[in-house]
């Protein structure tokens, strides 16, 4: 079985993702193949992740997909690498509600991994030993095995921070400040990998030169993983279009796993350059339509797209994609003209309307026998049509209005849930993409 390690933070802010980025960075300079994944349902540190080992990194999340599909994950993915990196979410203990399900301790305790603690210890010194004592003995099925001090203010700072620190956990890594190698945020998290320009020989250097890289690959420990199961694939008999392109850029690998795995052809394409590929159906994905909303609106897809609706075109669409889906997007005190495919118009504000994990019940039993789960992140609103029908009522989280969610137009789909295809029907969206083509 492949080693792995997880990368963890007290909090989120510590800067645990430039230090898993600058660690795989470097293990892969190393001209080692790094498996790279991330705890919870992220998009974007992903897709740096991906960027940089040059293998689409995975999220596992044991909320969205329970812990046997975070190994079932790891198994499938994992059997040719060299080493598994795992990059944690927020603080090592931090998941749903007040318990440790989605958290980066349940991950690693799914995976029976040892887990490296980022701390950051700018403005302390012998506090530290007090952090590291709590985080290494608060559940004892999660090993703490390495600690990284980051934003180290000096040598000597760094020796103070050292000598404090029990002696059973060794200290593998002091990383001085050094903001050019962080990646910048803004309202839905760090940028995106295509947004930044990567010297991965400078970042892997700077961790070399200030982790003790193979500490962290003694430390490693096989994942406890099953075999991977053995899926028969179908032969492929459709197309399903996928927009791909700055606008929509927040999708799950797993996804289009399973697509393919249904016997779909996945076929990227950009609403932006406005090209339509001839597909059996389209997938719309989160991402920032505001942020391209005049591109959009003079598009060529978004003239196309509601006549392809109405002609019965599957089209499943989240957030981002459910903003593009509706008539009109207000951003920044102007009005855009958009798809017009549901029943709904939608504008950007400045304050955070839903964030969290959420549970849905389909209201059409034709469309899921069972709940589905995932998460919402956004700043919209949107006002929907006296006359509009809902596909699910939700148990847990917002969805767009009165606790429902996922607007139905014609064969189309469009709702603020992020779903991850452990529990989303996608046999169903790929059955109905086939109806069409075999009208």
């Amino acid at each position: 079985m492949t080693k792995g390690i997880l990368i963890a933070g007290t909090h989120s802010g510590v800067g645990k993702t430039t230090v898993s980025m600058g660690i795989m960075a470097a293990l892969k300079h190393r001209q080692l193949r790094v498996q790279p994944y991330k705890v919870g349902p992220d998009y974007i540190d992903p897709s740096h992740h991906t960027a940089i080992c040059g293998r689409s990194s995975r999220n596992l999340d044991t909320y969205m997909m329970g812990t046997e599909g975070v190994r079932q994950t790891v198994a499938r993915t994992s059997a040719d690498a060299d080493i598994v990196v795992v990059e944690g979410v927020m603080g090592l203990f931090d998941g749903i509600d007040s318990t440790e399900i989605a958290s980066s301790a349940h991950v690693a305790k799914t995976l029976d991994i040892p887990v490296i603690l980022v701390i950051n210890v700018h403005g302390m010194s012998r506090s530290a030993a007090a952090i590291l004592k709590g985080y290494s003995e608060f559940d004892p099925e999660v090993r703490v095995a390495g600690v990284i001090l980051n934003q180290v203010g000096s040598p000597r700072h760094a020796e103070l921070v050292k000598n404090a620190l029990p002696g059973n956990i060794p200290v593998i890594g002091t990383i001085p400040r050094r903001k050019e190698i962080e990646v910048p945020s803004r309202h839905l998290g760090l940028y995106m990998a295509h947004e930044k320009d990567y010297n991965t020989a400078d970042m892997a250097a700077f961790i070399e030169e200030n982790v003790d890289l193979d500490a962290v690959l003694e430390l490693a420990e096989p994942c406890s993983v099953p075999e991977a199961e053995v899926i028969q694939k179908p032969g492929t008999d459709l197309r399903i279009g996928v927009a791909w392109d700055p606008a929509f850029c927040f999708y799950y690998q797993d996804m289009f796993d399973s697509f393919r795995n249904c016997g779909a052809e996945v076929v990227f394409f950009s609403p932006m350059a406005g090209d339509v590929p001839d597909v059996d159906g389209i997938y719309l994905g989160g991402g920032y339509p505001e942020l391209y909303a005049e591109a959009l609106e003079n598009s060529e897809t978004t003239r196309k797209l509601k006549g392809l609706a109405a002609d019965g075109l599957p089209i499943y669409a989240e957030c981002g994609g459910l903003l593009y889906l509706c008539g009109t997007y207000e951003v920044d005190d102007r009005t855009y003209k958009l798809a017009d495919v549901v029943p709904a118009n939608t504008r950007m504000t400045n304050r955070l309307k839903a964030l969290g994990y959420t549970e849905a019940r389909p209201l059409d039993k034709n469309f899921s026998s069972h709940n589905i789960k995932g998460h919402e992140f956004h700043y919209s609103f949107t006002e929907c049509d006296r006359d509009a029908r809902f596909a699910y009522e939700m148990i847990r989280g917002k969805g767009i209005q009165d606790g429902f969610d996922g607007l139905v137009e014609h064969n189309t789909l469009a709702g603020y849930m992020h779903s991850h295809p452990a529990s989303f029907p996608v046999e169903k969206f790929v059955g109905k993409c086939r109806e069409y083509r075999r009208r």
